[in-house]
């Protein structure tokens, strides 16, 4: 158990350096307006650094954690699906140091931008319909259930509003948001899932908080 814990705090300090390192060395990089993937946009400064020590452990890291968990995890049937759905977002992370988005991140663009946009289409659906599986789990709690609900809508809402034209110089927040919300909502309940005194179901049975 106090292997994936470690493995817990090990991605929450890679995300972050990812983030905040990356934008440290990326040059007139807004957090706020730029989406993530902007740190590895191709043939900007510093891309291929960021993209293989940055996006690829971030999403390694998180593969391992849903592989780790797998066996403990208290979900069976359509929520088991909705757990394994979530492998989208380490994807997503290689995915993008695979194919980066061009300058700007626009819609369309070079094959490398269509494939990375076409691969966050993908993810933000599939993390979302991960989450609504999750709340299948007839063994959870009516107010976890709601939860699992709630992050889905919010995350893609998140993703409809970053598409808005009026909220451009605010999509990168947007994201960071969706982001946040989830990830914050599955560490803890991985976290609780893998103290030592669990017993029966718990973590992503149980709202966390």
């Amino acid at each position: 158990m106090r292997s994936r814990r470690c493995l817990i705090l090990l991605f929450v300090a890679m995300y972050l350096l990812m983030l905040l390192g990356g934008a440290a060395l990326k040059p007139g990089y807004s957090p706020l307006s730029q989406y993530i993937s902007e740190l590895g946009a191709s043939g900007s400064a510093h891309a291929q650094l960021i993209s293989l020590f940055g996006f690829v452990p971030v999403g390694v890291l998180a593969a391992m954690l849903l592989w780790s968990f797998a066996a403990i995890v208290p979900v069976t049937g359509t929520s088991r699906l909705g757990y394994w759905l979530l492998m989208f977002e380490p994807l997503a992370w290689i995915g993008s140091a695979l194919a980066p988005c061009d300058p700007g991140c626009p819609n369309s663009g070079s094959l490398s931008q269509s494939l990375h946009t076409l691969l966050g289409v993908f993810t933000y659906l599939g993390t979302a319909l991960g989450l609504i599986l999750l709340a299948t789990n007839s063994e959870i709690r009516p107010a976890t259930r709601a939860l699992w609900i709630a992050l889905a809508a919010f995350w893609l809402l998140m993703f409809a509003l970053m598409g808005l034209e009026p909220l451009q110089p605010w999509r990168g927040l947007l994201q960071r948001l969706a982001e946040w919300s989830v990830y914050a909502a599955l560490c803890i309940s991985a976290w609780r899932l893998s103290g030592p005194a669990r017993v029966g179901h718990s973590a992503i049975t149980r709202a966390p908080g």
